[in-house]
């Protein structure tokens, strides 16, 4: 049997041709288990040869799934929602679902209402929610009361029963400061992010940790407050470095600020690493691409939009057993990644040698 001339083939053609029932076809397409090998390559191959592509309408009123999944964002650091994004729709693609991405002010008296409409519209499968808005309490009753799955993306508490995935930022912060301590310096400056994101506190107190560990103060008119954006590590980089005794070393807490720190020195005549080590966070793009390359962290972004979409997907699918509240909770692995942007001070031997490998 074979469709209409002219017109775009069915579920029903393909389940013909292939010889199986139409409920087959769309469990091989749902990629759901309880499926023969043999069949489910008969299935696909037919698919293939009839240029078969299923409407998501009708997949949906098949299942009562959309196959959308939603990315929620508001997030002033391009490289990180660009990450985010790709992870997301990577995965999407994988599992044929397509991602729907929005972006909303996280300080918008409205902000409720506007995810209301938006579940109302697109009946999403799910969402991902990326910090602020995985915090905003706003965002999260309005996804409860629609009865919207959601995986949280680095928020600022685990919440029980609610998913989430993150990596461990102050043991990354703390890796950083220890580096260049080890490298020795004491001087080391620190430029916070938003505030309005938990990862800012964080990543400031695995600095703080590292610094009291090895007996260091820290000194207050070293801290500014940044908001993870290029401007505010100029700005930083200025009120710090116009000091009468400057610091060694500023770690910014993303690289979008380091990557202004490291502007701002040059414009100042400081040799990078000589004069002024920098170290950022995130491994931006950016970060390995300026000269001289930043020392940073890899945060494992798209991995990690990666992770929260298949948690969506894993607790769509018809054989899923019920999660454990270890599993809710997913932290990936960080790298540390060593570049020329970091030094020992001129005047001053490192204390031991580093650990982390230099690319």
């Amino acid at each position: 049997m074979a469709s209409r001339a002219g017109s775009a083939p069915t579920i029903v053609d393909v389940a013909a041709q292939a010889g199986v029932s139409i409920k087959t076809v769309s469990r091989v397409l749902n990629q759901e288990p309880g499926v023969q090998e043999a069949t489910r390559e008969q299935v696909l191959k037919v698919v293939a040869a009839l240029k078969y592509r299923p409407k998501l309408s009708a997949r949906s009123l098949a299942g009562a799934r959309s196959f959308l999944i939603g990315l929620l964002y508001y997030d002033p650091s391009a490289a990180f929602v660009a990450g985010v994004q790709k992870g997301a729709t990577l995965r999407c693609r994988e599992a044929g679902y397509h991602l729907v991405v929005e972006s909303l002010h996280n300080d918008a008296a409205d902000i409720d209402q506007q995810v209301e409409r938006m579940v109302s519209a697109l009946r999403p499968d799910g969402m991902v929610l990326t910090p602020p808005l995985c915090d905003n309490p706003k965002v999260l009753k309005a996804l409860r009361e629609s009865q919207t799955p959601c995986v949280l993306m680095s928020p600022g508490r685990q919440v029980k029963g609610q998913p989430s995935v993150c990596m461990d930022d102050v043991h990354a912060a703390e890796e950083v400061t220890n580096l260049l301590i080890s490298l020795g310096h004491e001087r080391i400056a620190f430029i916070k992010g938003a505030t309005d994101q938990a990862a800012s506190a964080r990543r400031y107190q695995g600095f703080d940790n590292a610094m009291r560990a090895h007996g260091l103060a820290v000194d207050p008119e070293l801290v500014h407050q940044g908001d993870f954006t290029f401007k505010t590590g100029v700005e930083g980089a200025h009120q710090l470095l116009s000091r009468r005794v400057r610091p060694t070393a500023v770690f910014a807490s993303n690289d979008d600020m380091a990557l202004g720190v490291l502007a701002a020195a040059q414009r100042l005549g400081l040799a990078v690493p000589a004069d002024l080590s920098i170290a950022g966070f995130d491994d931006s793009p950016a970060a390995g691409l300026v000269w001289p390359p930043l020392t940073t962290v890899r945060q494992p972004v798209d991995q990690m939009a990666r992770t929260a979409v298949e948690m969506l997907i894993g607790a769509n699918r018809s054989d899923a057993e019920p999660p454990t509240e270890a599993s809710l909770h997913r932290v990936l692995p960080y790298e540390l990644v060593v570049r020329d942007s970091t030094s020992a001070p001129f005047d001053r031997p490192a204390r031991v040698a580093g650990k982390a490998r230099k690319r």
